[in-house]
């Protein structure tokens, strides 16, 4: 007997990256909602303008083919801007 290893076809981890960055854009939406209510600065509302575009961005890069691409995209733009939020917050 032979095993094989179970994982994740290219097609589904394409798709699961995609929904990781579709949740990530939906999360942003509720958080951008709040920091409207709340009378928000202009520029953290440009942050998550900000996440938005990086969100929607990583949604076509798996569309594509590059989830892996994508995924780096992601996590290093969100990072990024956490980092300007914190930096502009800070000043």
């Amino acid at each position: 007997m032979t095993s094989t290893q179970q994982g994740l076809t290219p097609r589904q981890a394409r798709r699961l990256r995609m929904g990781i960055a579709a949740v990530a854009m939906v999360a942003m939406a509720v958080v951008l909602v709040i920091q409207l209510g709340d009378g928000s600065s202009l520029r953290s509302i440009g942050l998550y303008g900000a996440a938005f575009i990086l969100s929607g961005a990583v949604i076509e890069m798996s569309r594509r083919g590059r989830t892996r691409l994508g995924m780096a995209v992601l996590v290093a733009g969100f990072v990024l801007l956490l980092g300007a939020d914190w930096w502009l917050r800070s000043r």
